[in-house]
């Protein structure tokens, strides 16, 4: 079993370092130093801690190298408001003009990635990529969902403001001010770089879509561009703000380097993975309760320490639900009380009942791209009910089997006398492989055998024993 543990906490280690071997940075240049360059940004999966914190540092790279430009090329279904917030402030506070680019076919830029495409000085779109649905989902798993818009705005008129019957018929002020809060943010970005206000507020009031060559007819991009090299042949000459300042730009034909995840985004990409801070929650979890049954061993506590401490500093860049959190817990104290508390599987089934019902409430599931690998899930159930099965058969067998100590099992025992007994008096046996204390009713010889009848302390009440028993003859 310790051996089983030491594989399983390896692995997760193993995967946890999983960095060792991805692509390299692009730290060196792919090009002279002193040749101009536009600089190629891939934010690809969820928008989170790890996904801002490379946009950020490689939008403050591409500045200080002295790009001409830099192409943010977007696939993303959406992430954490916080995240893309910080991504839309470095994109707004560049040098550089940021261009943002939808693509390759089949991409899009939904949820959070359309804010980030409004904050773009150039927005672009390859063919058949789509971008919109952008209503926030508040943590607590709600969709605020006000009446659809006619025409691009409220019914009302008013871009931002709701009648009195309307806003008492919202049952969160909460919702609403996180809805106000977004529909305010990507208009004034809409605004800023001169696109269609009316359809990004319709993106987050109704979650509407948009195709690519829609998005052009309606305003909401600058062009579609089949790929990179038309993208920087159409933005050339295009004179755009950049930190409050014009800047024209010169793009066509200038060399393109790719600006990769540092190891340290890497990393964060890893263990921010739902899947994988969950099972380094587990890994550590279990990994202490081994050192707990192994005193001594080390390494299942290093490494369960070690992963509950990463499992624990990925949880708070989620969007986590404490509620599932306390869940998982109560299962595992309640599988482990079931091995030392009898209770025919009471405590056991309970644990692993709050097990998978933590497990699937411990991550906000209406955040984009934030959920648990369901298979992942079950499996760790599956295994969690197959170790309870097998705990209780070991339970039961463990009250069918025969009794090998006490007094129940003393009087069942024979023996032999080592030294003649008078009637009513007390000798020496051995029994069981012991010398005892015995005392007879009737005389018996040294070297009878006799059966032991009843205990009284050390002294044991013994009778002749029959033909058969204990080797007599």
């Amino acid at each position: 079993m310790l051996r089983r543990g030491w594989v399983v906490f390896g692995a997760a280690l193993c995967a946890a370092m999983a960095l060792a071997w991805t692509r390299p940075t692009a730290e060196a240049p792919t090009v002279p130093a002193d040749a101009a360059f536009v600089a190629r940004i891939e934010l690809t999966g969820p928008i989170g801690p790890a996904a801002a914190e490379y946009v950020d540092g490689a939008i403050e790279r591409a500045n200080d190298d002295g790009a001409r430009a830099i192409v943010l090329q977007l696939d993303t279904p959406g992430g954490l408001i916080e995240s893309m917030r910080d991504i839309v402030a470095h994109i707004l506070a560049s040098k550089v003009p940021v261009l943002g680019y939808v693509a390759p076919s089949g991409a899009r830029a939904a949820s959070a990635g359309t804010y980030i495409l409004y904050a773009c000085p150039i927005a672009a779109m390859a063919p058949a990529t789509h971008l919109g649905a952008a209503t926030p989902v508040d943590l607590g798993g709600g969709t605020p969902m006000p009446a659809p818009l006619s025409n691009g705005l409220p019914k009302s008129g008013r871009s931002t403001e709701r009648s009195a019957p309307d806003a008492a018929a919202q049952p969160e002020a909460e919702s609403s001010k996180v809805l106000n809060d977004a529909i305010a943010t990507i208009r004034s970005l809409a605004q800023m770089q001169g696109r269609n206000a009316a359809w990004a507020e319709q993106a987050v009031r109704g979650a509407a879509t948009l195709t690519s060559s829609e998005a052009l007819s309606q305003h909401v991009i600058n062009f579609v561009a089949p790929d990179i090299d038309a993208l920087l042949a159409q933005a050339d000459g295009r004179v755009v703000q950049a930190d409050n300042r014009p800047v024209t730009l010169a793009t066509r034909g200038v060399t393109v380097r790719d600006y990769l995840p540092n190891w340290r985004a890497r990393f964060l990409g890893i263990i921010t993975n739902p899947t994988m801070a969950y099972m380094l929650l587990l890994a550590g979890i279990y990994g202490l309760i081994l050192e707990v049954f192994h005193p001594g061993s080390f390494f299942p506590g290093v490494v369960g320490g070690i992963c509950l401490l990463i499992g624990l500093y990925a949880l708070q860049l989620l969007p986590v639900s404490y509620a599932g959190l306390i869940l998982m817990a109560l299962g595992v104290a309640l599988l482990l009380a079931e091995a030392f508390i009898p209770t025919a599987g009471v405590l056991g089934i309970g644990g692993v009942i709050a097990f998978v019902l933590g497990s699937i409430m411990l991550f906000r599931t209406g955040v984009p791209g934030y959920r648990v690998n369901l298979g992942v899930m079950a499996g760790i159930a599956c295994c969690a009910i197959v170790m309870l099965g097998l705990l209780l058969r070991l339970v039961m067998r463990a009250r069918r089997a025969r009794v090998v100590n006490g007094d129940a099992q003393m009087l069942q025992e024979t023996g032999q006398l080592l030294q003649p007994v008078m009637a009513g008096g007390e000798g020496w046996a051995r029994v069981g492989g012991e010398r005892w204390r015995v005392r007879c009713e009737a005389a018996l010889p040294a070297g009878a055998f006799v059966r032991v009848v009843g205990r009284h302390g050390l002294l044991l009440q013994v009778k002749a024993a029959q033909t058969g028993e204990g080797g007599s003859p």
